[in-house]
């Protein structure tokens, strides 16, 4: 049937084969062709750029791996502030390698030496550092972003670092071994024997970071890396109602509620930690 029939006299031909839905079945088509790409999730590669850096120590051009910022969605942290985003572990790529002199540091403190910490990471670092072959990856499985790290706060010893920077590096190790434990725990089977191993020294470096930290906040002015003072009294009261320090948890987040330039998201978090505090405190009378 031709359903277009009289509009001849409008100038139109008319056809009786027309289908009339023929874009929607296109559109529908590709409306479902959009739904399938984006339940299909994203490698952990998606959100990644090799960039070129300058070495500090040797002078030499090197690539390394950075996060797209601007890519990276957000979720919401740990109670100590852990970062957390969708579909990476954006701590992982936090640190920079050379691989010809072996200097690494947080990306945050590679560029900043000074020509006597130079000095040392040549004599101590570079004299004996030895390359090893790359596994062939574009994202860094745990194990290799733990190492890095390792080797940066090796290097921050070295070049006698500040007591926050090799306190916050020891942070950013527990929190990679923390990510490493959440991930063998998703495995099955699970390796029982790797998880403890694995949370045993999670414990190990979350100690050294917060006996780190405690010291530099006596001995150091703000920001302490890159942290103002509210942001640490509440990372201070997290890792110390972690170690059943109750009274020091709640002399830090007295500080983080009383402060005229504490932020409302940080000060509501410092509530629902002192709510936190006061049941833990209860349970244990």
């Amino acid at each position: 049937m031709n359903l277009f029939a009289g509009l001849e006299k409008f100038g139109f031909k008319s056809t009786e084969d027309v289908d009339l839905f023929a874009d929607e079945k296109e559109e529908k088509k590709s409306s479902d062709s959009v739904v399938a790409k984006v339940a299909e999730e994203p490698k952990e590669e998606d959100f990644l750029l090799e960039k070129s850096i300058r070495c500090t120590v040797c002078d030499k051009v090197f690539k390394t791996r950075m996060v797209k910022s601007g890519r990276v969605k957000r979720m919401e942290p740990d109670q100590d502030l852990r970062p957390r985003h969708m579909y990476i572990d954006t701590l992982k790529y936090d640190a920079s390698s050379c691989p010809f002199c072996g200097y690494t540091a947080l990306n945050r403190y590679f560029e900043h030496l000074t020509s006597g910490q130079i000095k040392l990471i040549k004599e101590q670092i570079g004299s004996s550092f030895q390359p090893t072959v790359q596994k062939e990856q574009t994202a860094y499985d745990y194990d290799t972003a733990i190492d890095m790290h390792k080797l940066a706060l090796f290097n921050a010893i070295a070049k006698k670092a500040k007591t926050s920077e090799k306190a916050y590096n020891c942070l950013i190790i527990s929190w990679l071994l923390r990510g490493k434990k959440e991930m063998l725990l998703k495995q099955e089977p699970q390796d029982t024997a790797q998880i403890e191993a694995c949370a045993k020294e999670e414990e190990a470096f979350y100690q050294q970071a917060y006996d780190g930290m405690m010291k530099a906040v006596s001995t150091e002015m703000f920001p302490i890396c890159g942290m103002d003072q509210s942001t640490m009294d509440y990372l201070l009261a997290a890792m110390s109602f972690h170690f059943k320090k109750y009274e020091q948890a709640s002399k830090s987040l007295a500080n983080v509620l009383t402060s005229v330039t504490a932020g409302r998201k940080i000060k509501d978090k410092a509530l629902e930690l002192k709510e936190e505090i006061i049941n833990e405190i209860k349970k244990n009378k």
